[in-house]
């Protein structure tokens, strides 16, 4: 399984970006999709997660800046991110709960990261 982040890049502060993350390979299907960044020093924090069922979660750090949204027959996700902050500037990693098959357990999968800088 395989998970390609895109869309990061350099935006000046109160701008937008928005980020996609495209899983595939061997996939019976998806679980929890999720959001999580990494500024440097710091450690891998969560953004936002998409349950299977509808639920969706959000740091208090980006509620009411950052829509998170799924295409679930593509096995996407999306990350909308909107009045962009200094602070928000990290690498962001799209994370996925997969089954690769009916008889095998879930296991996690991480993308290689998009960079997002937040300039003044």
């Amino acid at each position: 399984v395989q998970l390609q982040a895109s869309g990061g890049g350099l935006v000046q502060t109160g701008g937008s970006l928005r980020l996609s993350c495209a899983a595939s390979g061997l996939i019976f299907r998806v679980y929890t999709m999720g959001w999580y960044r990494q500024a440097p020093g710091n450690l891998r924090e969560l953004v936002a997660i998409s349950t299977v069922d509808g639920a969706i979660k959000y740091a208090d750090a980006v509620k009411g800046r950052f829509t998170v949204s799924r295409d679930d027959a593509n096995n996407a996700l999306y990350l909308q991110m909107d009045s962009l902050k200094l602070e928000d500037t990290a690498t962001y990693y799209c994370n996925a709960e997969v089954r690769v098959g009916s008889f095998m357990a879930p296991a996690q999968y991480w993308g290689q990261g998009t960079q997002v800088t937040v300039s003044s």
